[in-house]
């Protein structure tokens, strides 16, 4: 009598559901804050010509290095740290927990956050810690110390700005976060996804007070500076600590392709900088247009999204699909989000259309 295979499979694995990405086909997607402008057309033949000239039949070799040798140029690496490469954060995360899954280890962060930190947690056999943050949507650094202290995790989680909230957070909240991790020798890693649309980055802190930041691990990507489809994370750091995390990296994790994707950016850095200056403007304007509705309550934001409270998250989210418009229903990802929809800053068209929609579907 043959057995089935899907025993051979964790039971909390069968348990999860896999990350969810929603069918965008014909619609104006506004659902997951990706950078809505495309590479002029000059630019997309000059990388076609880059592209099709590169050895896809090599492995990745020194590109990859130069890959590297370019980012910390552009990141302007603080003295004595180690930069190292992911397909996405996503991977890096994942690195994460598998280099500190030590007996009876934890991974700690704020909720509402971005669910990878938790799902990391719970593949490697991680126990995983959620602090609720305020009711509007502040680190409870009262709840937060006490947990580290409870709980002493390996890892604690400061997204900066948040994900799907969108805000920074207090620097001296964060400041006294990272000196109590560093009483027990745990990890803060500082993950800076939307840092081209923010007001400020820690890099600057570690910058300035270096040996504070020892324990202290900054993660960015790539896809919110305009290269989603593309995967490229990177997390910079003590080179002690990069060098050991770094030994987890699958070979060859960066294909050639997305490399040569990715040096190609970094050469035209100022087109992305104007069209992130370009976001940063129409969020201002979408801000301004949504607290002029009645009932509906955006939040600030130092991202390429904004959060907004509507009277009901559903209703309004079926609405705009059926007009065409995508965008996030969170409001079922934690009590704090209770009627909230997240909306990915568009370009001016896109935004235009998502004003009408929503006034709509109001």
């Amino acid at each position: 009598m043959s057995q089935n295979p899907l025993n051979t499979i964790r039971q909390d694995v069968q348990s999860m559901h896999a990350y969810a990405i929603q069918d965008s086909t014909g619609m104006v997607k506004l659902d997951a804050m990706e950078n809505p402008f495309a590479l002029p057309p000059a630019l997309q033949a000059e990388l076609g010509a880059r592209l099709g000239a590169v050895a896809i039949h090599r492995y990745p070799g020194a590109r990859i290095d130069e890959l590297k040798q370019a980012l910390a140029r552009h990141v302007d690496l603080p003295a004595g740290c180690g930069l190292m490469l992911g397909n996405g954060s996503d991977e890096l995360i994942s690195l994460l927990a598998m280099g500190c899954d030590l007996p009876g280890a934890t991974i700690l962060a704020p909720l509402p956050g971005f669910v990878m930190y938790a799902m990391s947690a719970q593949l490697q056999g991680l126990k995983f810690v959620g602090v609720p943050l305020t009711v509007d949507f502040e680190l409870d650094e009262p709840a937060m110390l006490a947990a580290m202290r409870e709980h002493k995790p390996a890892i604690t989680y400061i997204a900066y700005p948040n994900n799907p909230t969108a805000n920074l957070w207090s620097a001296g909240t964060i400041r006294r976060l990272i000196a109590e991790a560093a009483g027990f020798g745990g990890l803060v890693v500082m993950d800076e996804a939307y840092q081209p649309f923010s007001s400020h980055s820690w890099l600057d802190e570690i910058r300035a007070q270096p040996s504070a930041h020892a324990h202290v691990l900054l993660m960015r990507t790539l896809s919110k500076f305009g290269l989603a489809g593309v995967r490229i994370g990177y997390m910079v750091g003590a080179q002690a600590l990069v060098h050991e995390i770094d030994k987890l990296r699958p070979p060859y994790n960066v294909s050639v392709l997305n490399a040569e994707c990715a040096l190609f950016a970094l050469e035209h850095a100022e087109v992305f900088a104007d069209q992130a200056a370009q976001i940063r403007e129409q969020r201002a304007l979408l801000i301004d247009a949504l607290a002029a509705m009645p009932g509906v309550t955006p939040f600030p934001s130092e991202a390429n999204m904004v959060l907004v409270r509507v009277p009901d998250a559903q209703r309004s989210f079926d609405a705009l699909k059926a007009q065409g418009i995508l965008v996030k229903n969170v409001s079922r990802m934690h009590p704090l989000l209770t009627h909230c929809l997240r909306l990915t800053v568009g370009t001016p068209s896109e935004n235009a259309l998502l004003i009408r929609a929503l006034q709509t579907a109001l």
